[in-house]
């Protein structure tokens, strides 16, 4: 049976490659799903369902009007309305969703750049808190304009807030860490807080010996974080207790690095540590 698709003449100007008696050149097409397309060779017509690749090479998958399928070789032997083409594979848009949350786990805001500084602030005892909060709240403080400082010890807490000065306007969040009952730690806060107007400063803590606790135990592969002997430096008896390098500071600080980078948001920490800081941005960004 006569195909009529492209007339009877097929020396007409209308016939593909009857122009100038040269072969129509084949146009690279993307193999976007729902492209109607001829394989050549076996005069299959469907629509691209997709592309993938199978055997080590790229193929496509055609559709017909009865719902049937058949793979073909990506590449040369299609036609597109009536013109020679050379399937290609759809360039995929690769850039990556914006995330709908923070590390945190609040509700991501796009478009918005970080707020004026306020005057009240977050203390932490040292720069592993610090660098564990701006890794996970660090998107939120700068929303809602809280700068997180380090304090480098509860030791200096009183001093400190002399200096500060807090008031209703400037308030105080501060996380300690083993702030538990009867120890040094509390001691001190509690002599701090004697001498500030009462209702600017919020003393918070966890009950770790140090933060890195804060990071839940199986993020590295343990049951529980170790029990360290005393008159051990805890930070160095976990290295160990890991099989890490434990000599220096500079393996202190490339173990924590190793911690540190095991958490990806707040499902990797503990809920003593969430609940804690979450309180003073609270404290502190309440008017």
């Amino acid at each position: 049976m006569f195909d009529e698709r492209y007339g009877p003449d097929v020396l007409s100007p209308a016939f593909p490659g009857a122009q100038r008696g040269r072969r129509p050149t084949s146009q690279p097409m993307a193999a976007e799903p729902g492209l109607v397309v001829e394989e050549v060779e076996t005069g299959w017509v469907g629509a691209v369902v997709r592309v993938e690749k199978s055997g080590g090479m790229h193929v496509v998958v055609l559709e017909d009007r009865r719902g049937r399928t058949r793979t073909f070789p990506l590449g040369p032997g299609f036609w597109v309305e009536g013109k020679p083409v050379v399937l290609t594979a759809p360039v995929l848009n690769r850039a990556p969703a914006r995330p709908t949350r923070t590390a945190s786990g609040s509700v991501a805001v796009h478009g918005t750049t970080a707020r004026v500084a306020r005057g009240s602030r977050i203390w932490v005892e040292g720069k592993h808190d610090a660098e564990l909060v701006e890794k996970v709240w660090g998107d939120d403080l700068r929303i809602e304009g809280v700068v997180v400082e380090m304090l480098d010890g509860v030791d200096h807490l009183a001093e400190r807030l002399a200096e500060f000065a807090p008031d209703a306007e400037r308030r105080v969040g501060v996380l300690v860490d083993h702030l538990v009952p009867g120890s040094k730690e509390q001691r001190l806060t509690d002599d701090a807080l004697r001498h500030v107007p009462r209702g600017t400063v919020l003393v918070l803590g966890h009950p770790y010996v140090d933060v890195w606790q804060a990071v839940r135990a199986e993020r590295l592969g343990l049951d529980r974080w170790p029990v360290i002997d005393r008159g051990t430096e805890w930070k160095l008896g976990i290295l160990r207790s890991l099989g890490w390098p434990a000599e220096t500071q500079a393996d202190v600080a490339r173990g924590w690095q190793r911690i540190l980078g095991t958490v990806r948001d707040f499902r990797d920490l503990d809920p003593a540590l969430l609940g804690r800081v979450e309180e003073l941005i609270d404290f502190v960004t309440t008017s």
